[in-house]
């Protein structure tokens, strides 16, 4: 083990892989691989296997750093993005189809539930729970993107853009998912409630 004991936490590869093309058309591809060369994702790592929570963390971190007039744009293009390959490879089609005729009342705890079962792909050592079926409210405790005191304001872009794209595509199309308290602020948890009325 690493790090004197330390057990390596896992997030799925897309909190960095969508955030490269996103980067790419916000930057352009050499502030991008300025960017990413520095914590190990220059080449980038593949789409099979978890990764190490610690670099992905540090990109974040370094992106809201090296470019705030930008950074919220680009997390958000790579939180939807990351939405878009879950429905394309994560969620059946079957399962679609069914959540997409139900009213909201109904596949809003249907859509939680799956989120909350797969929640370690993109939350890698944070807790996540929900409550509530409208506004359905998300809690991200111990959330490894956000540094504790980096900012005054939420920051999680990446992590409210992929569920707002999730209740969008299969809830409701007037989803909108809004991050209330966010560690970086200095907050026990980050937030997110989803509403569509």
């Amino acid at each position: 083990m690493p790090d004197g004991g330390y057990i390596e936490a896992r997030i799925g590869p897309n909190a960095v892989l969508q955030l490269a093309p996103a980067m790419d058309r916000f930057a352009g591809e050499a502030a991008r691989r300025a960017l990413f060369a520095p914590v190990g994702f220059d080449p980038l790592p593949g789409a099979e296997a978890m990764i190490d929570e610690r670099p992905v963390a540090a990109l974040h971190r370094a992106l809201r750093r090296g470019h705030p007039d930008i950074a919220d744009r680009i997390a958000r293009a790579a939180g939807t993005a990351t939405g878009d390959y879950i429905l394309a490879n994560r969620i059946p089609r079957a399962g679609q189809t069914l959540l997409c005729a139900l009213p909201a009342s109904l596949a809003a705890p249907l859509l939680t539930r799956a989120i909350l079962a797969h929640g370690w792909t993109f939350c890698g050592s944070g807790q996540l729970t929900a409550r509530g079926r409208h506004p359905v409210v998300f809690t991200l405790e111990n959330n490894p993107i956000p540094q504790v005191g980096e900012s005054a304001a939420p920051v999680c872009h990446w992590h409210a853009a992929c569920f707002e794209r999730l209740f969008t595509r299969l809830v409701h199309r007037h989803s909108k998912v809004v991050e209330t308290t966010c560690c970086a602020t200095g907050a026990a948890a980050c937030r997110f409630a989803v509403s569509w009325r």
